[in-house]
């Protein structure tokens, strides 16, 4: 398979104690081959190059990515995913939700919503989905639902962020109101008096951490 090149280029770039330090800051929650990001995304660079130019996405690739142990194969799974996004519809939101909820964490689940926001950016018809997944019991879906319009910029749906944002107030989780606090921040950037007002509006069921990450810029 044209994929097997990658992993065994991540494999010869093993490093056991760099992989100890790497398991450790992600509360060693998963096994790491010890691979810096520079390095690793140079490895597979020129085969992400050749899949991009097949115009249709491997799943099988991906697949394979998040079923191997060490994390870097899943870090290589959402950069393939980043790569091919144009090339993904809504029939594949099934599966990415597959991806956001398979060894959940913020590192992989932050790749993986600027692919579903390709999505919802090319097909507005998916909005609703996502605001199935912001009152979700998964709490990573949930932030896929919040942060899925970074960057969107002058292109936000507004509507779309409020409701997603108020579907989540009151909340102690704080990857929830670390994601809200970024998109607001985010989207600060573009409309501060937005910002300003939503925050001044919804002031008591903010969490400090949303108040705080979201006026950064305001």
């Amino acid at each position: 398979m044209w994929y097997d090149g990658i992993f065994e280029s991540l494999l010869a770039l093993r490093d056991e104690e760099r992989a100890t330090q790497m398991s450790a800051y992600m509360r060693n929650q998963f096994p790491f081959l010890g691979i810096a990001t520079g390095p690793r995304k140079a490895a597979y660079k020129k085969f992400l190059a050749t899949a991009k130019k097949e115009k249709k996405v491997d799943f099988d690739f991906v697949d394979r990515c998040f079923e191997r142990d060490e994390r870097e194969f899943q870090y290589a799974g959402v950069d393939y995913l980043l790569a091919v996004q144009g090339c993904l519809g809504p029939e594949d939101l099934a599966k990415l939700k597959q991806y956001i909820q398979t060894k959940s964490w913020w590192d992989t689940v932050d790749g993986l919503d600027g692919v579903v926001g390709s999505i919802v950016q090319r097909y507005p018809e998916c909005k609703p989905i996502l605001l199935e997944w912001s009152v979700a019991d998964d709490i990573w879906l949930r932030r896929v639902a919040i942060d899925h319009q970074l960057g969107f910029k002058d292109k936000t749906d507004t509507a779309l962020l409020a409701d997603i944002i108020k579907n989540n107030l009151n909340q102690k989780e704080f990857f929830i109101n670390k994601a809200i606090g970024w998109s607001l921040r985010d989207f600060s950037k573009t409309n501060p008096d937005w910002v300003h007002a939503f925050i001044s509006a919804h002031r008591e069921d903010l969490s400090n951490l949303s108040i705080r990450e979201g006026s950064k810029y305001v």
